[in-house]
């Protein structure tokens, strides 16, 4: 139900559907902004959306929405999990879930963490809520938004009619991404404890 309502949404009111959907859904409401950028590529493979205009108006959204899950959570924290954190998926065993990932791989959580349904919105509140320093956060959780914008408004323009198929070769997708996430970052980790010990003898 909630699927053919944002997809009308955006059919009907175009780009300005689109961004707000995408707002609203990583703030923390259930709205599959996967499929609906899958979606907006469709149409434009059909003609009917600009696939630079839709790029741009999905990336201001995934922008405008981390950000004010980020600020959620610097200004208000944890009473505001407790009172209204159930209606927006943000509970405190996610957001355990989110700081131990944090503990282990760093910001690279907030590039990862859009590839993965209910918890793109977690790592924004997440960081917001340890005063991560808004500089650091925006650098990495505004890169995974151009790079998850891109991925599924260009499979939805590349699969044309076919779009439907993506939700399989998301989680393809999402088992490679995150494993080449995990990699990097033990690489990193690795190096840094290498200099590390080098810089103490």
């Amino acid at each position: 139900m909630i699927k053919e309502t944002v997809l009308e949404i955006v059919t009907t009111y175009g780009y300005f559907g689109l961004f707000l959907s995408l707002v609203l859904g990583i703030v923390g409401l259930p709205i599959p902004d996967e499929i609906l950028m899958t979606y907006c590529g469709y149409l434009i493979s059909q003609g009917m959306m600009n696939y630079t205009i839709t790029l741009l108006t999905a990336i201001s959204g995934s922008i405008v929405g981390i950000s004010t899950s980020y600020w959620l959570g610097h200004r208000f924290g944890l009473p505001l999990v407790e009172k209204y954190g159930r209606r927006f998926g943000i509970n405190e065993k996610r957001l355990d879930v989110v700081n131990r990932w944090y503990n282990r791989f760093g910001k690279f959580v907030l590039v990862v963490g859009y590839f993965i349904p209910g918890i793109r919105h977690v790592t924004a509140f997440a960081a917001g809520l340890s005063k991560m320093p808004f500089k650091s956060f925006a650098i990495y959780a505004y890169s995974g938004g151009v790079i998850w914008s891109l991925t599924f408004i260009t499979l939805g323009n590349m699969l044309g009619v076919h779009w439907t198929k993506v939700t399989s070769l998301t989680h393809q997708f999402v088992f490679w991404i995150v494993g080449a996430a995990v990699i990097i970052a033990l690489v990193y980790g690795i190096v840094y404890w290498r200099k590390r010990r080098r810089n103490k003898r």
